[in-house]
């Protein structure tokens, strides 16, 4: 059984920044691409960031790119999303999802599986 769990969230002023953790077990980690999705409320889930499963390739949606960077550690089965620069408009539940396969997706329909997600909140 596949679970996705992230930590790391919390709250923080504008300008701040976290480090966000998915930790994975169940799967083999190095033969899934990984993704970062978010959803603020009232809106829709939305695409952040996406690696692939060597680490190699990666996507950022327009609205990180310059400021989040994400990663990951196969030998440890988890991803990461650093942070900076972090604005208000960032607050929004993050989501860690996973799928097999070599390339990287944006969409939400190319990750089968998905963590509970963990809060991010931005202070003004």
């Amino acid at each position: 059984q596949v679970q996705l769990v992230e930590s790391g969230g919390g709250l923080v002023q504008a300008g701040g920044s976290l480090r966000l953790s998915c930790t994975a077990s169940g799967l083999t980690f190095n033969t899934y691409r990984m993704g970062w999705f978010r959803q603020a409320p009232g809106k829709e889930r939305e695409f952040a960031a996406a690696i692939s499963w060597s680490g190699v390739r990666t996507d950022y949606a327009d609205s990180v790119k310059g400021r989040f960077t994400i990663s990951r550690d196969n030998a440890k089965n988890t991803v990461y999303l650093q942070m900076n620069s972090l604005k208000p408009e960032d607050t929004a539940v993050y989501y860690c999802a996973a799928d097999l396969g070599s390339r990287i997706g944006s969409m939400r329909g190319d990750y089968r599986y998905w963590g509970q997600g963990t809060q991010v909140a931005v202070s003004s």
